[in-house]
């Protein structure tokens, strides 16, 4: 099955189950988007799709307000996209996505989760090279050919690109990501978009039972609580 089966099957474990983490994660990511471009949302797409995504998941405007703003100023937290790779239990992988100011600590709690269900970190690539890194949205969609003959013209060439139950799914490099959005929204001016990530994909999905599960969904649990933590990629069907 294709992208769209992945996507409805939840192929993207996503921290933020509490409201806190959530803010924690979108005031890092939307400072550090403001930092390295312009710190105003009108003139930096990246940071307008960022706050954009962020208003959607019902982030506080005043927090988006001080994110932005701590970007104009000098100094400040000075954080870092740190990935990690790991093995869980049976044959099950992860990847770690993290925002940090210290390194040294964040690498100290991701490696602490991992040994409490006797599992390892792995070094770079031990992993990734079984995930696709793809931008991928989701959206109502009663027009395929409209959007295909759009983005054709706008020389994007999908990955993926697929109908299931009304719901068009399409998968791009993620430097077509900001264009792919562009052209959709240029035949859907008011597109909502039911999923909309840049990230990691495992390229096959693995099915875990018994102890092997509780080991995993425990795994899960405690990356999730870790702070620095912004998003886990992994190859399990849950």
């Amino acid at each position: 099955m294709g992208r769209a089966y992945e996507v409805r099957k939840a192929s993207i474990q996503k921290t933020g189950a509490a409201k806190g983490k959530i803010y924690t994660t979108y005031a890092k990511e939307i400072y550090l988007a403001a930092k390295k471009g312009v710190p105003d949302p009108d003139s930096n797409v990246i940071l307008k799709r960022l706050v954009d995504k962020a208003k959607k998941m019902q982030v506080p405007s005043d927090i988006i307000q001080r994110a932005i703003d701590k970007a104009k100023g000098a100094g400040g937290e000075d954080y870092t996209e740190v990935i990690y790779e790991g093995f869980g239990p049976g044959a099950s992988t992860l990847i770690i996505k993290t925002l940090t100011d210290n390194v040294n600590r964040t690498v100290g709690f991701v490696r602490a989760a991992f040994n409490k269900v006797h599992k390892n970190l792995g070094v770079t690539n031990s992993v990734s090279y079984n995930y696709d890194y793809l931008g991928v949205v989701s959206f109502k969609c009663d027009n395929d050919e409209a959007i295909l003959d759009k983005l054709i013209e706008a020389g994007i060439e999908p990955i993926d690109f697929e109908n299931e139950d009304g719901i068009l799914t399409i998968s791009v490099n993620p430097s077509d990501e900001n264009k792919l959005k562009d052209t959709i929204e240029s035949v859907i001016p008011n597109v909502e978009y039911i999923f909309d990530e840049v990230g990691m994909f495992a390229k096959e999905k693995i099915t875990l039972e018994g102890e092997d599960k509780e080991l995993f969904e425990r795994l899960l649990s405690l990356l999730e609580e870790i702070e620095d933590v912004s998003n886990i990629y992994h190859n399990v069907e849950l």
